[in-house]
C-alpha cells in the first residue's frame, strides 16, 4: 500500500435510532450488527435520535431511561466509542438548527409524497407538523456531518432520496456545500417479519425478542412465533421457505444445522416446536456475551455517561464547523460580514 493510501481518509457514515429502550431482535438484525461490523472501514457516527421520537408522542418521563437502555445496547453488541462516535441527539442542538434552515429549500409536495408520511398521519385525527417535517430533521442529521453513506434497509430509500434531493438544492441555490450522500442498502438482510408475521418487527407489537432478554424470556417469545400456516398437525411436511422462524435460523444457526433442519420439517421428523426450540437456544447462547456486558454498564451508568458526553463534544465539533459554513452561505453571519 502507498503512502498516499494509507492517508485517505475513511468514508464517514452515519446512521440513527430512536430510543424505545433496549434494542430488540428487528434492530440487532437489520442495523446493528451491521453497524458493528463498519467500524474499521468507515468514520462512523452512530446518534440516539430523541428529537424524532417526540414527534409520535410518548410519555416524556420514560425518555430519560429509554436513551440510556438503548446506550446500554449499543455499547453491549460491541459499538466502540474508540473507533465511533456515540452520542444523543438533543445533545446536539445544530441537528434542529440544520433542519429548520433546510426548509427554505424543501418543497412541500415532496415531503407530502413520503410513503411513511401517508403512514404515520394516518394515526393522527390532527397531524402533527414534526410527522411532515421528519424527513427534513432526518436530512439534517445527516448532511450535518457530510456523511458519505449511510447503511439503510431498504424502507428507508425513499428518506434518503429525499436527502439527496435536500443537498442538490442547497448546493444549487447557496454554493457546493454538502455531499450527495450515498444509500449502503444492507442486501443480505432481506426483510424481516415479526414474530406474529407482522410485515414490522416492533417492540409495540410485543413481536420482537429484547436482545438482552435471559434465555428463559427468549423462548416465551419465540414459542409463539408463526410458522408455515399449511402444517397444521405434527405429522404434516413443513414448508421452511415460507417459514418465518426457519428464515430467522441463518442468523442464529450453523449451515449444516439449518441443512438437517430444513430436511427434517420437510419430512415431518421435525416439528415446530422443536424447530422453535433450536432457534430459541441459539439466539440466547449468541446474545450471552451482550447480557454479560450490558450488566456491567448498568451497574456503572456513569461510563455510559462519559461515553455519550464525549461522542457528544466530538459531534457538535463536527456539526459547529458545518454550520459556521451554512450560515455564511446563507447570509446567517451579519456580525463577521459587517465592518
Amino acid at each position: 500500500m502507498t503512502e498516499i493510501q494509507q492517508n485517505t481518509p475513511k468514508k464517514r457514515i452515519f446512521s440513527g435510532m430512536q430510543p424505545s429502550g433496549e434494542a430488540h431482535l428487528g434492530n440487532y438484525l437489520g442495523a446493528l450488527r451491521r453497524w458493528v461490523g463498519m467500524q474499521d472501514e468507515y468514520d462512523c457516527v452512530w446518534c440516539i435520535v430523541d428529537d424524532h421520537a417526540i414527534t409520535s408522542g410518548g410519555d416524556p418521563a420514560e425518555m430519560p431511561s429509554s436513551v440510556f437502555d438503548l446506550a446500554v445496547s449499543f455499547l453491549a453488541v460491541g459499538l466502540d466509542p474508540e473507533r465511533s462516535t456515540i452520542f444523543v441527539q438533543s445533545d446536539v442542538h445544530e441537528h434542529t438548527e440544520l433542519a429548520w434552515l433546510f426548509n427554505a429549500v424543501t418543497p412541500v409536495g415532496d415531503l407530502e409524497r413520503m410513503t411513511q408520511y401517508k403512514d404515520k398521519a394516518q394515526h393522527f385525527e390532527s397531524i402533527p407538523a414534526g410527522i411532515l417535517n421528519y424527513p427534513i430533521l432526518q436530512a439534517a442529521d445527516i448532511l450535518l456531518y457530510k456523511a458519505n453513506a449511510v447503511p439503510v434497509g431498504e424502507d428507508q430509500r425513499q428518506h434518503l432520496e429525499l436527502t439527496r434531493e435536500v443537498a442538490r438544492k442547497f448546493n444549487a441555490r447557496y454554493g457546493e456545500t454538502f455531499p450527495i450522500t450515498e444509500p449502503l442498502i444492507g442486501e443480505d438482510v432481506g426483510r424481516i417479519l415479526g414474530l406474529d408475521g407482522n410485515a414490522k418487527m416492533s417492540k409495540s407489537l410485543g413481536n420482537t425478542v429484547g436482545i438482552l432478554a435471559d434465555p428463559d424470556n427468549v423462548w416465551d417469545k419465540v414459542r409463539t412465533a408463526v410458522t408455515d400456516p399449511q402444517r397444521v398437525r405434527r405429522d404434516d411436511p413443513g414448508r421452511p421457505e415460507v417459514c418465518n422462524v426457519f428464515a430467522l435460523h441463518r442468523f442464529f444457526t450453523e449451515e449444516n444445522a439449518r441443512e438437517e433442519i430444513e430436511a427434517g420439517c420437510r419430512s415431518a421428523e421435525l416439528g415446530c416446536v422443536d424447530c422453535k426450540r433450536i432457534l430459541s437456544g441459539n439466539i440466547a447462547t449468541s446474545f450471552a456475551p451482550y447480557r454479560e456486558r450490558a450488566t456491567h454498564y448498568r451497574e456503572h451508568p456513569s461510563e455510559v455517561r462519559d461515553v455519550l458526553d464525549q461522542g457528544a463534544e466530538k459531534a457538535r465539533k463536527i456539526a459547529s464547523e458545518t454550520m459556521q459554513e451554512v450560515r455564511r452561505k446563507m447570509g446567517l453571519n451579519w456580525r463577521n460580514a459587517i465592518p
